[in-house]
């Protein structure tokens, strides 16, 4: 039962916190989950929900759905954070449970936030309570838990996938908000425009807390009108809310790395620049992403465009140089110049191809005429003996054993018809060496 203290705390809490759903059918988005007839919607409501981890970005209603699981179930429910709770917290937890269940028959959901932040000694030491049904775990986070936490961990657990929340899901949190007369603002007069409602879900980006603080600011800073209403326009709801904010973990990093350099291979200068512009926005590091843009001048254009590698270490000399913001056109422009580039991955299978067959051992001497000169004596054991020097030749060219005798995979490097190398194909062409058409 609530004290006029509890009450008072619970009025002056976050518009956030006070219009949290307390029910499924207050739940806002993630229908493709808790939709009506879904899998993790029935095993609540038969309050048969086994271990899970709930995974997706904040705001999106990870925690929330918890609460509803919590103030729904017959089971006892404890509460958890891995930033802040050891080893201790958890046996202490985990004693509590195993002496309810053992005492009433009452199960235990421990519901551990930021479960991603736990050391492999932490999550193991929930493992065996996990596998007797001591407790029903509940893990919360918004890393990738296929990455960011133990196997053992994730084997034992249903997995979740959380998605943001749509734009029309957070206008409808807004629109439940300014209608709630009990913990919204249903007994105030608080109107707001269509233009500032989409301004404000789109920013947001589907995190439905921080529309929800944007709106609880506009509403407390905004003047009040002759009749008594408060008027949210487009203006106000600028002011209100920060810019857009992209939230990047190390999975979506990995993802959107992968994306651009498949943008560079695909030849999509839009693609990729846009790759480039959310990574630069969401703060990844600028040398990463140089250092991929010089892989792939390589691995992706090669010697189809020369120029492009050229651009590429210019890129990188000129963020060590001036810096970003600044660096971001000579970036931009290594970026455009490999993907409009004619693209050849000769390179990469030449060196592919070379270093498989140095693999296969079997090495033998290097061939007389190919030896070293240069030091006194060299002569006399006949290093250099029979090599030609090719300048002095027409052409500067002669044929010439250079390769190792044991090299039998050649030709490793392989010119495509792309760009330079259709030229270097008629410049070997003409020194009666005849490349495979079909290797491209």
């Amino acid at each position: 039962m609530e004290d006029l203290f509890s009450t008072a705390a619970r009025t002056m809490s976050p518009l956030a916190d006070r219009m949290r759903p307390r029910t499924l059918d207050e739940f806002v988005g993630q229908a493709h989950i808790v939709g009506p007839g879904k899998l993790l919607r029935r095993a609540i409501e038969a309050d048969r929900l086994t271990s899970s981890i709930f995974w997706g970005p904040p705001g999106c209603g990870k925690t929330t759905l918890a609460s509803i699981i919590a103030e729904s179930t017959k089971a006892a429910f404890a509460k958890l954070n891995a930033v802040t709770s050891g080893v201790a917290d958890v046996r202490e937890v985990l004693k509590s449970a195993e002496e309810r269940l053992k005492l009433y028959g009452q199960p235990t959901y421990l519901l551990l936030d930021e479960c991603h932040r736990w050391s492999k000694a932490q999550s193991d030491s929930i493992l065996p309570a996990i596998e007797k049904g001591t407790i029903r775990f509940i893990g919360s986070t918004t890393e990738n838990p296929m990455i960011a936490m133990t196997p053992a961990i994730v084997s034992r657990c249903r997995l979740f996938h959380f998605e943001p929340l749509t734009d029309e899901d957070v206008k409808r949190a807004i629109r439940h908000a300014i209608a709630d007369p009990e913990r919204g603002y249903g007994c105030d007069e608080v109107r707001i425009d269509d233009d500032a409602l989409e301004h404000i879900a789109q920013v947001a980006n589907g995190d439905a807390r921080s529309a929800l603080n944007a709106l609880e600011l506009a509403v407390l800073t905004t003047p009040m009108e002759a009749d008594g209403s408060i008027h949210v326009t487009l203006a106000v709801a600028e002011e209100s809310i920060q810019s857009r904010v992209m939230q990047m973990d190390e999975s979506m990093f990995y993802d959107m790395l992968s994306a651009f350099c498949k943008s560079l291979r695909g030849s999509d200068s839009d693609a990729a620049l846009a790759w480039f512009a959310r990574m630069n926005y969401a703060g990844v590091d600028p040398r990463i992403i140089v250092r991929r843009i010089i892989a792939h001048a390589s691995e992706d254009v090669g010697l189809a465009n020369p120029m492009a590698m050229l651009q590429a270490v210019a890129a990188a000399q000129a963020l060590e140089t001036i810096g970003m913001p600044e660096a971001k056109l000579p970036i931009s422009q290594a970026i455009i110049a490999v993907c409009e580039s004619p693209k050849s991955n000769s390179v990469v299978m030449a060196i592919d191809r070379a270093m498989e067959d140095a693999g296969k051992g079997g090495y033998q001497s290097v061939p007389v005429h190919l030896r070293d000169t240069h030091y006194k004596g060299a002569e006399q054991i006949g290093s250099g003996e029979g090599y030609r020097y090719p300048h002095d030749y027409p052409g500067h060219w002669l044929e010439q054993q250079y390769a190792p005798l044991e090299a039998k995979g050649m030709p490793y490097y392989v010119p495509s018809e792309q760009g330079f190398e259709q030229e270097i194909r008629e410049l070997r062409r003409a020194r009666n060496r005849n490349d495979p058409e079909d290797v491209k």
